[in-house]
């Protein structure tokens, strides 16, 4: 009884392994190219790394700010002094006391206890110098931020078109060496009838065999984009997704001074220019507050008394306030804030050179991209029709050599024109996409 038990337990275990083993595999996701760019972002760890830097910036600014700003403490404190021995007279209301003498003469008494609100307001021009440093800073922090964004965007169009391309590619192997395979078979046919040489069957093997070699070589390139995308998308590595082909769908080429004029508005790079050397500016301008006065306020209340205690033991009131003033006047430090301030201005200098190299490089990047994108889509259409009659002028020869009027040299001929063609195409599509995300990294429009 026991082992008919463990007999159809086994059997059941066995069917569920079954069962499960035979599951059919989940979907593959579909992706297009905004899922993408969305996907990345998220998993980005460039990307990630410098939102953080913008989100750290904004607390220096924050922090920054809240220096201009009044500090309240409750300031709680117990000092006790060894008694000299002697005693001192107290004046107080309503009557005169005497308590023990501190044996050190800066010390209140032999028991002080402390505690008091305690207001502060530091008026200085290098901690509003400092503020606005930190806000030129945070406005860095920011433009890198979309600068690392539009390189991201730059990645994965380039990635998401080369995946495509090498479908492309790797479908048009697929052709080429089905298309060798059936030129194979036509040529043994023709030979046992006596039309053709064995020369030519020996060519078609040969061009059966390379076109078989290169359909390895595209399946190979086409996992390796695959794996390249899929580092970008998914934190968890997943093969498993397609990409929507939209490269036959590409958006026109704006005129180039439409184009200018958006680059010249929100170039990330000329921003990021700009705002270091606002930023420089500032961190000038605090080094020279280094040669000003600063003045403090304090204001205190509370307690400051040998008791803890609102009223001592004599009636007397121990609540009360006190209020300071304190300026800081700078006489001398050995040349150190004169020091800063020349390392300040030479890091200006330098911000106002890569500046006017930001403003260069966009006038050249501008007139170079724009040609790029526009000569790669005047191209698209001639690619397309170099395929197209490529094919056609295989479909020919093929029909020719059929009726012995063309060489085997020929058909092979056409067939590499034909595979060679269409990956042009694949390259063409790829390679305007690619120019247009660059231009469009210049001017922020994706």
């Amino acid at each position: 009884m026991n082992l008919r038990g463990v007999m159809l337990g086994l059997a059941a275990s066995s069917f569920v392994f079954v069962a499960v083993a035979q599951q059919p595999p989940s979907a593959p996701l579909t992706l297009t190219l905004q899922d993408a760019l969305s996907r990345a972002r998220a998993n980005s760890t460039q990307f990630q790394a410098a939102v953080t830097d913008f989100a750290v910036a904004h607390q220096d600014t924050v922090q920054a700010r809240a220096g201009l700003l009044p500090s309240v403490n409750f300031h709680n404190q117990f000092i006790y002094t060894q008694g000299s021995g002697a005693t001192i007279s107290v004046t107080g209301n309503p009557a005169s006391t005497t308590t023990a003498a501190p044996i050190f003469i800066a010390n209140n008494a032999v028991h002080e206890y402390v505690s008091q609100g305690v207001v502060e307001q530091n008026l200085s021009v290098v901690q509003w110098t400092d503020y606005r440093r930190a806000q030129a800073l945070e406005a860095v922090a920011r433009v890198k931020s979309e600068i690392a964004s539009r390189g991201l965007v730059v990645t994965v169009v380039q990635d998401y078109y080369g995946l495509l391309s090498a479908q492309r590619k790797y479908a048009n192997a697929q052709l080429g060496a089905t298309e060798a395979q059936s030129f194979l078979d036509l040529s043994h046919k023709l030979e046992h009838g006596g039309e053709v040489a064995h020369s030519d069957v020996i060519k078609a093997q040969i061009q059966a065999n390379d076109r078989g070699r290169d359909l390895r070589e595209a399946q190979l390139a086409m996992d390796k984009a695959r794996l390249d995308l899929a580092v970008l998308l998914f934190p968890n590595f997943d093969e498993n997704y397609t990409v929507v082909d939209d490269s036959e769908l590409a958006p026109p080429l704006a005129a180039f001074d439409e184009f200018a004029r958006a680059a010249q508005k929100n170039n990330a790079d000329v921003r990021l220019s700009t705002e270091e050397l606002n930023a420089a500016g500032h961190e000038l301008g605090s080094a020279r507050a280094g040669f000003l006065p600063s003045l403090t306020l304090d204001y205190f209340y509370g307690i400051d008394a040998p008791q803890f205690a609102t009223r001592g033991p004599d009636g007397v009131n121990n609540l009360g306030y006190a209020a300071s003033a304190t300026l800081n006047i700078p006489i001398w430090n050995w040349g150190a804030t004169r020091s800063k301030v020349i390392q300040a201005g030479l890091r200006q200098k330098q911000a106002q050179r890569e500046l006017s190299l930001a403003q260069r490089k966009l006038l050249a990047d501008m007139r170079t991209l724009h040609a790029e994108a526009s000569a790669a889509l005047s191209e698209l259409q001639l690619l397309k029709d170099s395929a197209d009659l490529a094919a056609e002028s295989l479909r020919l020869i093929n029909l020719r050599y059929r009726g012995g009027e063309a060489t085997v040299l020929e058909v092979v001929d056409a067939q590499n024109t034909l595979t060679q063609a269409r990956n042009a195409w694949s390259d063409g599509v790829v390679r305007y996409r690619a120019a247009l995300a660059d231009l469009q990294t210049l001017t922020g429009t994706m």
